[in-house]
């Protein structure tokens, strides 16, 4: 080999060895700035025996989440390697204390880590914090399926599945096509399943906090029990699909300090004290079930809008009574938005890998699940802080334009895994990972085909949502309505 040819070849190692230097220092940096030393846990107490410290604990914990292999024993060995690159020392060295570690102080971490976490996204959001004074939350749930196991079993199956009305008419439906003596090949139990009830921030396409149960779990529940427990910023719109209906739910909201706009159909009854408000195209109606009539509860008093968005004609209800606060053409928007957390959800199961869980003990499955959330949420939050303009005169015009739903999870990740597995090896030159997460954006492309499925199975099940069923006040409910107005006047 020449002499010409030896020099470029150490050159070129010189400057891999600077580059993997460069990417672990900034890796280092980005941990410690999401989870800081001395900081998050002075105020909490843990057992005297052990010999992690908890902000280093949350930290190995974050880069045992981010790790792609298939087993999470394999993501723990490589995380323990990670950590010695890093110098991250006071860990848990076994991944029976680690695991164990996590499920015993889980509440901990949650409350202390969603906080922190909560706080990094207002003060890296900058314009995208608001839109139109609003900060804007959606929220829905979905499901991951977990191994059949009985300790999983006992926790996250329901208890009288194949009992409700669905599963009556399915089996009603199909009687003439199943063999009525089949012995051999019993129907095998619903594999269990864990529900994910999601608080997504729309403008930042964030996770914003989140709750697990099992797969008979009532998403509003999940949303009421948020509302209870944590608190939000000031003029806050929560968005939410069909679902998230009912007297009880929209009170909550509104005593939160909240407003909301949901999506109605059918499954509502309101009441209108006026014209034909469906014949109107929306307006001012109250939601005053019977029951809360008669205790001598105030009714809510909401504005139904009748929209389009797409080729579906859809009834929005919004307890925003004002429509210059919010106009028609907002709450389009706003509903587009919510989609999002869709795919949010996809992002989880496809990108993240967590379809299917691994821990075959029920309490290790909410800590694989919750710590797989976060670090999905702390990988995006990296990637925006990379990628959100600062507000200055000297922005060029892409950055101007900047949309946060351009930021891709699926690149975050890749850029963070391939610093991991690069810590004690050499890098490339040119992959600086501030620069990669910096340009972790979706392709942009002109798409000219239909992106339909060009199989959709129909779903018996599900039905059309309809109209919201509305009518006027009687005689006796008018009465009783202008009696509880006078006496709230007094």
């Amino acid at each position: 080999m020449s002499r010409r040819k030896q020099s470029n070849r150490v050159h070129k190692q010189r400057r891999r060895e600077i580059q993997r230097r460069k990417n672990k220092t900034i890796f280092k940096s980005l941990v410690d700035w999401l989870i800081p030393e001395d900081v998050l846990f002075t105020k909490d107490r843990f057992h005297g025996n052990i010999k992690w410290t908890p902000e280093q604990l949350a930290q190995q914990a974050i880069i045992w989440a981010w790790q792609d292999t298939r087993n999470i024993t394999d993501a723990f060995a490589m995380t323990l390697e990670a950590c010695e690159d890093l110098k991250i020392e006071n860990a848990a060295k076994t991944y029976t204390a680690f695991i164990n570690a996590l499920d015993r102080y889980r509440e901990t971490f949650g409350l202390r880590l969603g906080r922190q976490f909560q706080a990094l996204a207002e003060e890296v959001a900058g314009r995208f914090w608001r839109d139109r004074d609003w900060v804007l939350m959606g929220f829905d749930g979905s499901r991951v399926t977990i191994p059949r196991t009985v300790s999983n079993e006992k926790e996250f199956c329901a208890p009288n599945y194949g009992k409700g009305k669905t599963a009556k008419y399915r089996k009603k439906k199909t009687k003439g096509m199943r063999r009525r003596k089949n012995k051999k090949n019993k129907p095998q139990p619903q594999a269990p399943q864990t529900w994910i009830t999601m608080m997504w921030h729309m403008s930042l396409r964030l996770p914003w906090s989140w709750r697990l149960g099992p797969s008979n779990s009532s998403e509003r529940g999940h949303v009421m029990e948020i509302l209870e427990q944590e608190r939000f910023p000031e003029d806050t719109l929560f968005c939410g699909d069909a679902g998230f209906v009912g007297y009880e739910f929209w009170k909550a909201i509104l005593a939160a300090g909240g407003n909301f706009l949901v999506r109605v159909g059918g499954n509502v009854n309101l009441l209108s004290e006026t014209a034909d408000i469906k014949r109107l195209g929306g307006g001012i109606v109250l939601c005053w079930p019977k029951g809360k009539m008669d205790s001598g509860a105030e009714p809510l008093r909401l504005r139904l809008v009748k929209v389009k968005i797409g080729k579906t004609t859809m009834w929005m209800l919004t307890s925003v009574l004002d429509r210059k606060k919010l106009p028609n053409k907002k709450i389009i928007k706003y509903y587009k938005m919510r989609w999002g957390v869709e795919v949010e959800f996809r992002g989880l199961k496809q990108t993240i890998d967590k379809r299917n869980l691994r821990c075959r003990n029920s309490n290790r499955v909410y800590v694989e699940l919750d710590w797989s959330i976060r670090a999905m949420a702390f990988a995006e939050l990296i990637a925006l802080r990379e990628q959100i303009p600062n507000d200055n005169a000297s922005q060029s015009q892409s950055e101007k334009h900047y949309d946060t739903k351009d930021r891709s999870l699926a690149n975050t990740v890749r850029a963070l895994r391939k610093c991991m597995r690069n810590l004690n090896e050499y890098a490339d030159p040119s992959g600086n990972l501030l620069c990669q997460l910096s340009g972790a954006l979706v392709q942009k492309y002109n798409n000219y085909t239909d992106k339909k499925a060009r199989y959709r199975p129909k779903n018996p099940d599900k039905k059309p949502l309809g109209e919201p069923k509305v009518r006027k006040l009687n005689r006796d409910e008018r009465e009783k309505l202008r009696k509880l107005d006078a006496r709230i006047a007094a």
